[in-house]
């Protein structure tokens, strides 16, 4: 059994479409999405229908509840973000899955997914972990966390941890448990630009893992947040075009800076954001 494990795609169609060609060419024979299908790209809607069209299993990630919150203007979310223009993509995202009514396909996805094959140790699969999709799975979590993460609820311990969420591909061994993340397809956050994804394989001996990395052509993607409008929403759409042209993390260093600095995410502040952070700034 050669299972391919995708996630992060964000709504970049193009980087979809070279991982499921090269899954294929693989000989993967299960597709599983480890959430975080849509959001960010522009492209939220091909790459949701494209998923659903096919005999995919799924798990929730954090952008694919994120739309779902934001539609329905929940109390989860802080009020003070409906109305603040930062969120322009999001806002813009969410309303194109609503007009398509793929919005509320994730409704039943699970949090997690646990594999059984039979003579190995069973595999979990979640987008962060079994306990909230916005928690990092790395070789640079706790081994404390890990510990404790590796055992399943009936005691035996798992063969394997599989993650996504931080655009980071890891193959880690920790006390005889694979820690694995998918890396992205379609943001990564490594400096290369290739659509991340996993292979697991089921063999006698034990799981085992190879990392993929598929080029694309990231001329079609990047064209479309023009064409498409959502480049046109405001600072979050540029900050998710200019991830995707750098491969590097711009978000999450950008909101900590302002966080810290107690200034709002303006035009102004991601100038200067970049000018104190010149490695971070798109050729």
């Amino acid at each position: 059994m050669r299972i391919a494990v995708l996630a992060d795609i964000h709504g970049n169609a193009d980087a979809l479409d070279a991982v499921l060609r090269d899954a294929h060419d693989q000989g993967a024979e299960r597709l599983i999405v480890n959430g975080d299908v849509v959001n960010r790209g522009p492209d939220s809607v091909q790459v949701m229908q494209t998923l659903l069209d096919r005999d995919a299993t799924f798990t929730l990630g954090n952008h694919d509840d994120l739309l779902r919150l934001w539609h329905a203007r929940s109390d989860v979310l802080p009020a003070d973000w409906y109305a603040d223009p930062f969120w322009g993509a999001t806002a813009w995202s969410a309303a194109q899955l609503d007009r398509a009514g793929l919005l509320h396909a994730p409704a039943d996805w699970p949090m997690t997914l646990d594999l059984h094959e039979p003579g190995l140790p069973p595999v979990q699969i979640a987008h962060g972990t079994r306990d909230h999709y916005r928690e990092s799975l790395s070789d640079r979590s706790d081994p404390a966390r890990l510990d404790a993460l590796s055992v399943a609820p009936d005691g035996t311990r798992y063969g394997a941890l599989i993650g996504s969420h931080i655009h980071r591909p890891v193959q880690y061994d920790h006390a005889g448990t694979l820690v694995l993340n998918t890396g992205a397809v379609g943001s990564p956050a490594t400096g290369d630009p290739r659509a991340q994804y996993l292979l697991l394989d089921a063999q006698p001996g034990g799981w085992q893992a190879t990392l993929r990395a598929v080029p694309y052509d990231r001329s079609g993607v990047l064209r479309r947040f023009q064409t498409s409008g959502l480049l046109d929403t405001g600072l979050s759409a540029r900050i998710f075009r200019d991830e995707i042209i750098t491969a590097r993390s711009l978000y999450t260093p950008y909101w900590s800076w302002t966080e810290d600095q107690g200034i709002p995410r303006t035009h102004a502040s991601w100038t200067d954001f970049l000018r104190h952070h010149p490695d971070l700034q798109p050729a």
